[in-house]
């Protein structure tokens, strides 16, 4: 590289610096209302960051809080200047330094954490909660104040790396997408700030994982400990031989093979996750706050887990095993959140659980048969939010019962699944359509997913959900037609699977039909599929699908065309207009499997594909398509 080009890259980075100090200096401040001689600051402000956008972003927030000259020069007066053997690490102490005492509390807490761990953001917060972090506020939840703090918290890149997780993806593994709505998100910490999480805790946080006999001693000072070995168990089960530790919070990512007894000696644990609960004695555990038996093999809790007054969060998901709730579960009063979705062998949930009146996340009730569980009645009265699943809805024996819960009124929800049992007994239930009909929930709901489901048709409260950006049908064996789903002004995402009595996607429709914002669209294991509108649609001249960028089509033997393509404009110069047709004119990845009377590339008689374009097209995969002769004459494959 060239001494000018090397001069030229170097004054983009500062250009580059100077755009991230001044958007957090002086936020959405337009540039004639910022002041001048805070202005003539930034030059030797860029300098202080040795070219890291890191550093810009951190030093860039702290500035933000000041509004005079005097307090930002009080700022950069400070020990802070980057050298070669510090690096960038005195700005983000700076930046550290300058949070409230409670951000500060609760970001040196993620020194627990090995770096590049992927944190759950919602246990976070639990977590946080568990060990009284977060600050009481009148009249504010402490949900919304660790949402409030991390959000801060990430603005001033403390948390980097925000990523969406789906909390269970039942639909077949070829539809997974990863542009599924989803309400958990995930992040990262990068490894400096890392660095100074874990300067400002010393030794009161430590991640072990390593092996046992390379951290001897790391423990005695320790409140906050992530344990990430094989046999956890030994490791804890030796320390009371040198005093027993004052645990806080105890996170065990390892294998657990044997009863942890020792978890007697530990009695201040606030937050405890480990994938064994057999052992668990909760007269022992009595400032237990948060806890964390995922994926662990119990088949039931202890019944005396109902003296834990405190436990805020409960946390069983992906528990295959577990069979039962305590009976007593009514008696944790302080419960705020149960996660119970992934454990395929609970039959019902406990009796008046109506009563826990702090709950605010359920995220799967399991409707039984015994009159001495609960039924969906007792929700009625819990503010519940986030995602809810509702499983064994065959059980329901009244419909006026599942309208009780009131889901209507639960602003809160984003996500609702409503599952019934997929077997051949739910045709003698003949109340389905009924029961789908008492669950209407709000309308700005994010994401809506029906599995096995016995009903022809579904209510028409499912084209005002005008929130909705997911929605999914599975194996509704006896749906013969679909909402007027075109209606819904958001929806993103449209998955159907399973459906072998449905023939078109598109009926009664008086108005052209256009998914204005739908970008994927799964159709899969639907042999009576062969249209994608009834004779009855009115058809205009724009495209359906404008915006689809993902088409997966497999196991429809019944479907011959692509929808009619329509005359689109893809590029625009000046008076010169470059047009196409197009069924599909956004579309970036196509795959079509089993299709066996697919034969045109348009759902119009004699039309064999001439002059249709896919002009965005990266991915193209097709098998089994015994009809179908040639590709698109036109074809355009990035």
């Amino acid at each position: 590289m060239g001494t000018t080009e090397a001069n030229n890259l170097k004054s983009l980075d500062k250009i580059y610096i100077k755009e991230i100090i001044e958007t957090k200096a002086f936020g959405s401040k337009q540039v004639e209302q910022r002041p001048r001689e805070l202005v003539e600051m930034v030059g030797d402000i860029v300098k202080r960051c040795s070219g890291s956008p890191l550093a810009a972003t951190a030093l860039g927030s702290v500035l933000r809080t000041k509004t005079s000259k005097q307090e930002w020069e009080g700022i950069l007066n400070r020990s802070m200047i980057c050298d070669e053997e510090n690096g960038i690490l005195p700005v983000l102490k700076l930046s550290y330094n300058c949070l409230p005492s409670y951000m500060r509390q609760c970001f040196a807490f993620c020194a627990m954490f090995p770096q590049d761990y992927e944190i759950d953001v919602q246990s976070l917060i639990h977590l946080w909660m568990a060990n009284g972090f977060i600050p009481e506020q009148p009249g504010v939840c402490h949900e919304t104040i660790g949402e409030k703090i991390f959000n801060e918290l990430k603005s001033r890149s403390f948390f980097q790396d925000l990523k969406s997780v789906p909390f269970d993806k039942r639909i077949s593994t070829s539809a997974r997408s990863t542009n599924m709505y989803c309400s958990r998100i995930t992040c990262k910490i990068h490894d400096l700030m890392h660095d100074v999480a874990e300067s400002a805790m010393g030794k009161e946080c430590a991640a072990i994982t390593t092996r046992p006999s390379q951290s001897e001693g790391a423990l005695h000072s320790t409140r906050h400990l992530y344990l990430s070995v094989n046999r956890p168990e030994n490791h804890l089960n030796a320390s009371p031989e040198k005093g027993s530790p004052a645990f806080q919070t105890l996170i065990c990512d390892g294998y657990v093979k044997e009863d942890m007894k020792i978890l007697s000696k530990y009695n201040s644990i606030r937050a405890l996750k480990i994938d064994r609960g057999s052992f668990l004695r909760p007269k022992y555990l009595h400032h237990l706050r948060y806890l964390d038996l995922s994926g662990s093999d119990i088949e039931a809790l202890p019944e005396d887990i109902s003296i834990l007054y405190h436990l805020q969060t409960l946390n069983l998901s992906d528990c295959r095993v577990l069979e039962r709730l305590p009976k007593e579960l009514k008696y944790l009063t302080s419960l705020r959140h149960l996660y119970t979705h992934k454990c395929p062998k609970l039959k019902s949930m406990p009796a008046e659980l109506g009563h826990l009146s702090c709950l605010q996340t359920l995220t799967c009730f399991v409707v039984g048969t015994d009159t001495s569980c609960s039924n969906v009645r007792e929700l009625q009265n819990l503010d519940l939010g986030g995602r809810l699943e509702l499983r064994q809805l065959e059980n329901v024996a009244r419909a006026d019962v599942v309208e009780a819960a009131g889901l209507g009124n639960k602003k809160k929800l984003t996500e609702l699944e409503l599952v019934w049992t997929d077997n051949d007994q739910q045709a003698q239930n003949n109340n389905h359509k009924e029961v789908v009909l008492g669950l209407k929930p709000h309308d700005g709901l994010k994401a809506l997913r029906i599995y096995s489901c016995g009903s022809s048709t579904f209510p028409s409260w499912m084209n005002m959900l005008n929130g909705m950006v997911e929605f999914t049908l599975s194996s509704c064996k006896k749906l013969e037609k679909l909402p007027a789903l075109w209606q819904l002004p958001v929806l993103e995402i449209l998955h159907l699977e399973g459906l072998p009595s449905l023939h078109c996607l598109c009926s009664g429709g008086t108005t052209p039909i256009t998914f204005q914002k739908l970008k994927v669209l799964t159709l899969f294991a639907m042999e009576k599929f062969e249209a994608w509108w009834d004779t009855d649609v009115v058809q205009g001249e724009e495209p359906i699908f404008p915006k689809v960028e993902e088409l997966q089509i497999r196991w429809c033997g019944g479907l011959t065309a692509s929808p009619k393509a329509a005359l689109v404009i893809m590029e625009s110069s000046g008076r010169v207009d470059t047009k196409c047709r197009s069924a599909f004119p956004e579309l970036r990845k196509m795959m079509l499997n089993d299709l066996n009377m697919f034969d045109r590339w348009e759902a119009v008689e004699g039309n064999l594909g001439e002059g249709v374009t896919f002009p965005r097209l990266e991915e193209l995969y097709i098998s089994h398509c015994a009809s179908l002769s040639a590709l698109p004459k036109r074809v355009v494959i990035g």
